[in-house]
């Protein structure tokens, strides 16, 4: 019977720079808008007062609440997919029951007198310590879709919509502000790239990022104002399905 046993060394830590790096460039896609602003008006009209409905039942009659304005601005995304890989060795010790009779072991020119186990003594056999390696390789995928804070999103959250063909002009008129430009990096890479604790020695190690992209989504924010009470609230609608965003969003 053979028992081994890995022995542990840390080499590294998680924010550790892999020894190999393939980071493809990030792409800007700027998502076609779907909806007018006469649209998002209409549908407006028919929810405004419940903006300003108080106790679920005091609601206001709809010709107390004005629209203010109807802007237009793009909520960034960023999508990114990547793997690390790492292959490598890692020392281990084998554990291997004799016949107590046995006086000597040669194995690969390398002699080994057999002992007696310390922690579970029997009559019937010894052992030998045979020290070793292993080698051990490992992959880590991940595909991620996060919000401009960072956070991960469900898929289900960024309708999908034709790109328009001068995403800088846009977003240029629209003055949208710029994303940090490793951030997507940073938290995929917190995520996959994880060096295992054993190793003794590397043989390959990569961390790859085959897609990358920043993605601007349209949406349009319309506010409304109580003229009885002066209170100003407002309503966010996406700019490719129409439909309310009901998670709020900071404009940027």
């Amino acid at each position: 019977m053979t028992e081994s046993v890995s022995e542990e060394k840390t080499v590294a830590t998680i924010t550790a720079t892999p020894s190999t790096e393939k980071i493809a460039e990030r792409n800007t896609i700027v998502y076609e808008t779907r909806i007018e602003p006469n649209v998002i008006e209409a549908i407006g009209e028919k929810i405004k007062t419940l903006l300003f409905t108080r106790f679920g039942f005091m609601k206001p009659k709809p010709e107390e609440i004005q629209l203010i304005s109807i802007d237009k601005y793009y909520e960034p995304y960023m999508t990114i997919s990547g793997k690390y890989t790492i292959d490598y060795y890692r020392k281990c010790t084998y554990t291997v029951k004799v016949d107590n009779r046995v006086q000597e072991v040669i194995l690969a020119n390398q002699k080994y007198k057999p002992n007696q186990q310390t922690d579970t003594p029997t009559k019937d056999h010894n052992i030998i310590k045979i020290q070793g390696e292993e080698r051990i390789t490992t992959e880590a995928k991940a595909s991620l879709i996060l919000d401009k804070y960072g956070q991960e999103i469900n898929p289900k959250d960024l309708p999908s919509a034709p790109p328009e063909p001068n995403p800088k002009e846009i977003l240029t008129a629209y003055r949208v502000k710029e994303i940090a430009a490793d951030i997507d990096l940073n938290i995929i890479q917190h995520k996959i790239l994880e060096r295992p604790k054993d190793i003794n020695r590397l043989n390959n190690e990569l961390f790859e990022i085959n897609e990358r992209a920043i993605i601007y989504t349209p949406r349009y924010r319309a506010l409304y104002t109580n003229l009885k009470t002066g209170e100003i609230k407002a309503i966010e609608f996406d700019g490719i399905t129409a439909q309310r965003i009901q998670r709020p969003h900071l404009h940027p």
